[in-house]
């Protein structure tokens, strides 16, 4: 094999992960950042708005009208054949004040950005079309997540630019009980997501009511 071939194989083999390194944290065309400050440190996600543009703009209206602000990260899925790897899944969980109507699926084989280390993605129940407010992060790469056949898989929307040690460090806290897939999954203490904002790009909220607002307005003092 000549020189040149062997170098271009080795350019295509390395592409998916140049691509996946990528952005880095800083503003790139493409992708909006978000800060996930949590109650044991921030992480910073970039979403592809390019590629996912759906579930990338449902992110960032969640994001824009405070919807995450004060939920939290209740689930952290280790791999039994090794705990240092698995997900973390947070959001508004079943509290549907905070939710928005679902959105159409993206998969990954329309996308083309798949589960690897440090993917952000939308949680969904067994049906498709129906992710709302609800989203997980990869700790290795998690290839069962992407679409394949008839299954439809998650939509992949982004990864984490920063703080991944906080993932990691939310994947090893205690958890318990759960039913069905989640069992023995659920957090024993979540985590709370303090607040979540974006970094890069103007926000647009949604308009209308927040019915999770209502009653928590500071009352005038007297």
């Amino acid at each position: 094999m000549s020189f040149l071939l062997r170098l271009l194989c080795l350019l295509v083999g390395l592409a998916p992960a140049m691509a996946f390194a990528l952005p880095a944290n800083r503003p790139t065309p493409g992708f909006a950042r978000v800060a996930i400050e949590t109650s044991v440190g921030t992480i910073v996600v970039a979403v592809d708005q390019k590629r996912a543009p759906r579930t990338s703009a449902n992110f960032l209206t969640y994001v824009d009208d405070g919807r995450f602000d004060g939920v939290t990260f209740y689930r952290a899925a280790r791999r039994k054949s090794d705990p240092e790897y698995g997900l973390i899944q947070g959001g508004i969980d079943t509290d549907a004040r905070r939710s928005l109507p679902p959105i159409p699926h993206e998969p990954t084989t329309q996308t083309g950005i798949l589960h690897l280390d440090a993917t952000l993605s939308m949680a969904r129940p067994n049906r498709p079309n129906s992710a709302m407010g609800n989203f997980f992060i990869t700790i290795g790469a998690t290839p069962n997540m992407d679409a394949r056949g008839a299954y439809i898989g998650y939509a992949a929307f982004g990864h984490v630019v920063g703080g991944m040690d906080v993932v990691r460090k939310i994947l090893a806290v205690p958890t318990c009980c759960g039913s069905g897939p989640m069992r023995g999954q659920m957090i024993v203490k979540p985590i709370t997501i303090l607040h979540a904002k974006r970094l890069d790009g103007t926000p647009k909220p949604s308009r209308g009511v927040k019915p999770w607002l209502i009653g928590l307005k500071r009352q005038p003092a007297k």
